[in-house]
């Protein structure tokens, strides 16, 4: 299994362990690191497209943990905002360097550290 599919599956597995709860406040005490996968990811979308991977694959993902949160208008542009906010952070960035794909390395496993934790503390 690839490191980005061991990770796809860490994802899907916090989104599911906090399952089909109604949306919760922002208090939550999960609620940060949620927000920050949701920053990682778009980090990830905009890195890994840039250095020759094509699709959606991240966009994709954290539109399941939205959907997973089923989060009220205001959460939803939270998450929103989070993944733009990563995805910008690169904006600078113009071809694939060296420290582009070490910035994908270090995103890969803090997201796969997010996920695991949150599944782990937080999951049923």
């Amino acid at each position: 299994m690839t490191r980005a599919s061991l990770f796809l599956a860490a994802c899907l597995a916090a989104s599911t362990a906090l399952g089909a709860r109604p949306a919760l406040s922002a208090e939550a005490p999960f609620e940060p690191g949620l927000m920050r996968l949701a920053e990682v990811l778009g980090s990830l979308h905009f890195l890994r497209n840039l250095c020759g991977e094509k699709g959606d694959q991240w966009r994709a993902e954290v539109e399941k943990l939205i959907e997973s949160e089923n989060p009220d208008p205001e959460r939803r542009a939270r998450f929103i905002a989070s993944f733009n906010r990563g995805y910008r952070s690169f904006g600078t960035y113009t071809h694939c360097t060296a420290s582009a794909t070490e910035a994908i390395s270090r995103y890969m496993k803090e997201g796969e550290t997010l996920s695991r934790d949150i599944a782990s503390r937080y999951g049923n």
